[in-house]
């Protein structure tokens, strides 16, 4: 009983030790690391504004096979006619 309680101690400490800065990796609130491991603020909200809609052309694809003029598609492959 003695080593379960000392187990729950040890567990309860460790994720009391914990704060909010271990998900900042360390910098604290409002600050991050960068690629270099230094600590940076924040910046401002990221606003993303939406853009223009854009239509495409629809692609218009003919059942069968692309075989050049000349060509007809037989056993799998563009032969001479």
């Amino acid at each position: 009983m003695k080593v379960l309680f000392a187990a729950a101690l040890l567990v309860a400490s460790t994720v009391a030790g914990i704060g909010s800065a271990s998900a900042e990796g360390g910098c604290g609130p409002g600050f991050h690391r960068n690629p270099y491991g230094e600590c940076r603020p924040n910046r401002g909200p990221v606003v993303v504004v939406p853009g223009a809609v854009v239509v495409e052309r629809p692609v218009v694809v003919v059942p069968g096979r692309g075989c050049p003029m000349g060509f007809v598609w037989r056993y799998g492959r563009c032969r001479p006619i």
